[in-house]
């Protein structure tokens, strides 16, 4: 969250005293965010799971009555040397069971079939209703002796295959809430409720905002709030993918689902029901449910142009066989046309992929909000990462110590133990340094003095920690090393503190906004793909440029307003760059919607998921270079399957109709359906070479 109060700049504050704190000017122009709970999209979420199941269980059946078919087949006989068992009545095994097979695992496609020919927009469904319905007719044409060949086991096959392409797709579309449904299924029916002294066991429906809860050491937080008392390790993988526990304590926010692995804590609640972060996501699936892949719209209209083909092909088969006296040979040849124009591989050819990168996706803890979005991104020129809490921790760090007499670890001992009282950010800073240092002495008398530093009696000394305005209050000049030392501090932006002792300096400490160890690596690789990288923020540009010049970063916007975020990003897109804007989705929202691709960091907040495209779970940018890859290779296995199953019928269209009986070559359908199964394992296959391609 870039802040109009940077973590350096807070220091004005504490300089080192406490006046106001708690104030934000970064939040008080952000847009209130009430009408979540007003948004639709939840009820979408069971139509879809139940779409999946419908396929799934249609699927089954027709795979297991289509067994028998093929089992009876002679033509599937004679290629495997084998003679079915006889029985009366085992001549109308294929009839019978295929019949079942046609009215009950087409039925979604004749049904949708219907549908494109009211909306006079041919597509998929009408082509697959087309090859099953003639391949049907001519095989019941057959049984009644009206016709020489039958297609029971093309039929049976053609459609199951049909039905696992469109329940992978449905599945796919459902992956990310079945993954959350499976998240709440987690949550503890129950809750510790915690009124005065007493403790009472209620269900989490009736948990209320602002009720306390208690979590015991190996439960799961049952609703979104904040520690009030405790300190312990959170198990937090089921939503951010992390796997190591989380530290939390007083004041940290806790989201539903999360595990206390160590330690009781005491949590506030402060949302329920639609407005908790779950929820939040759950709107996030809903809409990418509703998006549509641009690979999928580009199958749709190569489905709706190869019936055109196959219309037309089968016509002019019919015709040109009639001419030339073969009325049995434009039977045949017409029929042949519209079974093997089936988009068999075709029908399977996004789907499988979808799944496959949905799943990769999730396992990496990012969610998609608008697949377009994710398929936009293999052709990104600039990544604009926003700074506070993105590309750093957005809290202070101590990053370097000066002390006159060289021993800077009895320097931030002293600086520590004054610090150890301090509720500010940065004397907590202090403190957490001094911890890693070693040990740190007791304080006594700790007082704050507003706006220069904090005191305290230290093992029989008075030491105090402050800035400039302290020095000056207390007419201290701090030695002349001292000011050698910290001059490349201030040149960077980094904020200094003098430690005093008995009203002498005896050394100075630089703080700064810790940069995460994850964004150089995520810098380096995104330029190792040929993208750049620029970094937005409010802060002052020489903090900016210090920031900058660690991480490599290509292009720098410095002492921006969170309003004018939107217009640096506008004034990339007119210099013909497609840009992805990555923040945490509160002040950046504005930045996050213009941009070509918006990514918010950090799925806990309401905002992020409202205004990005992708959501990453966790905090770590190197998801930014993850989405990057995921997206150049999952658009290259979809384009190279509608390739390859677009290849096929245009190849086998032809070889159906006859253009090489001349030469003595006509292509039968039992070779079309070798071809046909062929195109659907190739397809299948390299759809499962995605799964190495991040590797």
């Amino acid at each position: 969250m870039e802040q109009s109060t940077s973590p350096s700049s807070s220091l004005d504050e504490h300089q080192h005293g406490h006046s106001g704190h708690g104030e934000n000017s970064g939040h008080t122009d952000h847009s209130p965010h009430g009408d979540h709970a007003e948004q639709d999209g939840h009820g979408s979420h069971g139509d879809q799971g139940d779409h999946a199941a419908q396929f799934r269980d249609r699927f089954w059946l027709s795979l297991v009555l289509s067994l028998p078919v093929i089992f009876y087949s002679e033509m599937i006989q004679g290629w495997f040397n084998y003679i079915a068992p006889t029985f009366p009545g085992s001549g109308w095994v294929a009839p019978v069971l295929g019949t079942v097979v046609f009215f009950y695992g087409g039925a979604p496609f004749l049904t949708g079939a219907w549908s494109e020919i009211k909306s006079r927009q041919p597509g998929m469904m009408l082509l697959v209703s087309l090859a099953i319905t003639v391949a049907f007719l001519a095989s019941v044409a057959n049984a009644v002796g009206l016709y020489a060949n039958d297609y029971w086991w093309e039929l049976a096959a053609l459609i199951v295959i049909m039905l696992l392409g469109h329940w992978l797709e449905m599945r796919a579309l459902g992956q990310a809430q079945g993954a959350l449904d499976a998240l709440a299924e987690l949550l503890p029916d129950e809750a510790v409720r915690v009124v005065g002294d007493e403790s009472e066991t209620v269900p989490i429906g009736d948990l209320a905002v602002g009720d306390l809860v208690l979590v015991r050491p190996g439960a799961r937080v049952p609703a979104d709030g904040t520690i009030e008392s405790g300190r312990a390790e959170l198990d937090e993988s089921n939503i951010t993918g992390e796997s190591r526990p989380v530290p939390r304590e007083v004041g940290d926010v806790v989201v539903a689902g999360t595990v206390a692995t160590d330690s009781a804590i005491r949590v506030r609640v402060d949302a329920v029901g639609e407005d908790t972060a779950l929820a939040g996501i759950e709107r996030l699936v809903a809409e990418a449910q509703r998006s549509r892949s641009r690979a999928q719209v580009l199958a749709d209209r190569a489905a709706a142009l190869l019936f055109y083909i196959a219309a037309g092909a089968a016509v002019a088969t019919a015709v040109v066989w009639q001419m030339i006296g073969s009325p049995d040979d434009a039977t045949n040849r017409t029929i042949a046309v519209l079974v093997i124009a089936c988009p068999h591989a075709l029908g399977l050819a996004i789907p499988l992929v979808t799944a496959i990168s949905t799943s990769m996706a999730a396992r990496r803890g990012i969610l998609v909000k608008d697949r377009l979005a994710l398929e936009r991104m293999r052709k990104v020129d600039l990544v604009l990462f926003d700074k506070t809490g993105t590309l750093t921790l957005g809290e202070h760090r101590v990053t370097d110590a000066f002390a006159t007499d060289g021993d800077t670890d009895g320097l931030l001992a002293l600086a520590g133990a004054v610090e150890r009282d301090s509720e500010h950010p940065v004397g907590s800073a202090i403190f957490e340094a001094a911890t890693e240092r070693g040990h740190i002495p007791s304080a006594s008398e700790f007082t704050a003095m507003s706006g220069r530093g904090v005191e305290a009696m230290v093992e029989g000394r008075e030491v105090a920690v402050g800035g400039p305005a302290l020095l000056a209050e207390r007419g201290i000049e701090p030695a002349p090393e001292t000011k050698t030392a910290t001059e490349s501090w201030v040149e960077r932006g980094a904020s200094v503190l003098h430690v005093i002792v008995d009203d002498t300096a005896i050394g100075a400490l630089s703080l700064e906004d810790g940069i995460r160890p994850e964004s150089a690596e995520a810098v380096r690789m995104l330029h190792e793909r040929g993208v750049k990288v620029g970094m937005i923020t409010g802060d002052a540009q020489q903090v900016a440029d210090a920031v900058a010049r660690d991480l490599g970063i290509d292009e720098v916007m410095a002492e921006v307003l969170p309003e004018d975020k939107h217009d640096v990003v506008a004034g990339f897109e007119e210099r013909g760059m497609t840009v992805a804007m990555v923040g945490d989705g509160v002040n950046d929202a504005p930045a996050l919607a213009r941009a070509d691709i918006g990514i918010a960091i950090g799925a806990g907040t309401v905002v992020a998921i409202e205004s990005a495209d992708m959501v990453l779970a966790s905090d770590d940018p190197r998801g930014v270079v993850t989405i990057h890859a995921l997206s150049g290779a999952g658009y290259r296995k979809m384009v190279q399957n509608l390739f390859w199953a677009a290849g096929y019928n245009t190849l086998a269209i032809p070889l159906a109709a006859g253009v090489l009986a001349w030469t003595g070559f006509i292509l039968p359908p039992a070779a079309a359906a070798i071809l046909m199964s062929l195109s659907t394992i190739v397809v299948a296959l390299n759809a499962q070479l995605l799964r190495g391609a991040l590797d």
